[in-house]
């Protein structure tokens, strides 16, 4: 009873104003539940987040420095997508990437924080129209902004120029150049489909479990594929992982977890504040921008050093993640209704794509007049989706 009343006297605290009261979860000390635990509960009604009674003091830290916390918590999101980033570059040079385990963990790696947000608000009752304006604020900016910035600034071209040699010179140079359009164009046919699946469903108005059964089952037919592609290549070739492989997976758990705290925090406090424009209202567009700035980052570095393949291989594989499975994640928990930017974001988002296939399939780069036309692309979306 001290603990409890020790608690909830812990409310008129600042850094705790976003709690309206916390709840005892009716689990007690027993053999069956030796750790209880206790339910934070938005002004809203919605459980937002589970902590144990021992909770971890570094958290609390954070949570203690007041108006600073919001801050603190962004920068650890960041800080933690950067490690897990640079820990999968690294395994990609020691060819993690061509093996199974690079094939079923990277793209989960580099969606981890919508893949959290969409399960946090499932399980706690948010708002589905949040999880897709999530998801489509995400794409969008991947498959506009982030991607028609470096080409505005530097030119992306993926296959290099033609130079005058004999042809058994320029074939062995340009093959691999080759197979990175091909499997660029392979996937940016993936989002075609996923998107334009995502477009037919909404058509009524909400996606309900058995689509996203349907949504979750693309995804995970998508990532099989990639799999025996990647079995068949192993059959060919033997890859070592070497033996930091441990430590490189350790470190990609201290960064999930510091994803998962720090998005279940700053959700928590976005949905308690309702004025302004940093609020519940905008949710979605919040925590979409937030979960696309290290990928973007990363877009802007990569441009800078002529590193096309790796700036499109990073926000396409990323679009995998956030449509279909961030949707159907959501669906399966309850009914996501379509927000009314829908309609209009899908079309940007097709269009866009069907840009950069176009140029890729055609020219085999993506020339500064087209950055230019996604850049202008993505100020619409934000004019007929927020501003207006």
């Amino acid at each position: 009873m001290a603990l409890q009343n020790a608690l909830i006297a812990a409310q008129s605290k600042p850094a705790n104003r976003f709690l309206r009261l916390l709840l005892w979860d009716g689990c007690h000390a027993s053999e069956c539940c030796p750790f209880p635990r206790w339910r934070i509960v938005s002004p809203t009604g919605v459980h937002f987040a589970y902590l144990r009674r021992v909770a971890n003091p570094f958290i609390h830290w954070i949570d203690a420095r007041g108006p600073w916390a919001p801050w603190l918590f962004v920068a650890l999101f960041l800080a933690a997508s950067f490690l897990m980033i640079w820990r999968l570059e690294v395994m990609s040079h020691r060819g993690f990437q061509g093996t199974v385990l690079g094939t079923l963990i990277m793209p989960y790696c580099s969606g981890l924080g919508n893949l959290m947000f969409a399960f946090m608000l499932g399980r706690n009752g948010g708002a589905g129209a949040d999880v897709m304006v999530n998801s489509l604020v995400n794409n969008i900016t991947n498959m506009t902004l982030v991607i028609g910035l470096p080409a505005l600034i530097w030119g992306m071209s993926i296959l290099p120029r033609e130079k005058t040699s004999t042809k058994a010179h320029v074939l062995p140079e340009n093959q691999a150049h080759q197979l990175n359009r091909l499997a660029l164009l392979l996937t940016l046919t993936a989002v075609l489909f996923f998107t334009g699946a995502v477009w037919a469903m909404g058509r009524k108005g909400r996606l309900d479990f058995n689509d996203g059964l349907v949504l979750v089952g693309l995804f995970l037919f998508w990532q099989c594929f990639h799999l025996f592609e990647v079995l068949k290549s192993n059959v060919r070739e033997n890859k070592s992982l070497g033996w930091t492989l441990p430590l490189d997976l350790g470190l990609l758990a201290v960064g999930a977890y510091g994803i998962y705290v720090s998005t279940d925090w700053l959700v928590a406090w976005i949905s308690s504040i309702h004025g302004g424009f940093v609020s519940a209202a905008h949710l979605g567009w919040l925590s979409g921008w937030l979960m696309v700035l290290p990928n973007g980052l990363l877009a802007i570095y990569y441009g800078w050093h002529k590193q096309p393949e790796t700036v499109y291989a990073s926000q396409v594989g990323d679009a995998h993640v956030s449509i279909p499975l961030c949707l159907g994640i959501f669906a399966l928990y309850r009914p996501l209704e379509i927000p009314p930017l829908f309609h209009n974001a899908m079309l940007i988002l097709l269009a866009a794509t069907l840009l950069h296939f176009f140029f890729v399939a055609v020219l085999g780069k993506l020339p500064r007049v087209a950055g230019l036309i996604l850049v202008a692309a993505y100020g619409y979306f934000i004019y007929t989706g927020l501003l207006k």
